[in-house]
């Protein structure tokens, strides 16, 4: 074989580093949204819920995300709403 000819392949993870028991992670919402991370299969089973913490000058900025299995292999780690808690009325004496 001529050496500047690649052999073409259907294993849709040669030459990209990941395994077939390795997972595919996509992220939608918050600041992580669009981010593809590929766990792989030696780390485990992919965590329920992944916590990204932001912080910056001001007060730190948490945001969790839920998974959602949606093949072998493949999930998709949506955005959890923030929770929202009542605020205290001040003008009712306690």
């Amino acid at each position: 074989m001529d050496p500047r000819e690649a052999e073409l392949s259907e294993d849709v993870t040669a030459g990209t580093g990941t395994g077939a028991d390795d997972s595919v992670l996509l992220f939608v919402g918050g600041p992580l949204d669009g981010r593809v991370e590929i766990r792989a299969a030696r780390h485990g089973e992919p965590l329920p819920t992944v916590t990204h913490v932001h912080l910056h000058d001001g007060p730190k900025v948490v945001h969790r995300y839920d998974l959602e299995p949606l093949t072998d292999g493949v999930g998709v780690y949506n955005l959890r709403p923030p929770v929202r808690r009542p605020a205290r009325d001040e003008s009712i004496a306690d």
